[in-house]
């Protein structure tokens, strides 16, 4: 699913669970929010996928929202490599910033 800024912030109070700034072959970045079970791609107003020069960039954006868990996602090249057998490999995740909900605080 997909999810505007627009949208995000008629929500103030809602809280993204787990923000994934996931690399795209370490040019651009683009940001999956989770919120429980639910993940949305951040979007425009047309639908197309956000796309950011840099993690700052991205955190910048959303740095007005509660978020309880940020990680920067490198997925693996590794297994398209010419003469190599599928595979799944699992992506690279690096914890960037981790902090209690600010609606649990008083």
């Amino acid at each position: 699913m997909r999810i505007t800024l627009e949208q995000l912030a008629t929500q103030p109070k809602q809280v993204i669970d787990l923000l994934e700034i996931i690399s795209i072959e370490g040019r651009q970045y683009m940001a999956r929010l989770s919120f429980g079970d639910d993940q949305f791609l951040l979007s425009d107003k047309k639908g197309v996928t956000r796309l950011f020069r840099s993690a700052w960039q991205l955190q910048d954006t959303l740095a007005t929202f509660s978020i309880r868990e940020t990680q920067v996602v490198h997925p693996s090249a590794y297994h398209e490599m010419i003469g190599m057998e599928p595979a799944a490999i699992e992506p690279l995740r690096i914890r960037v910033q981790s902090q209690q909900a600010q609606a649990q605080k008083t």
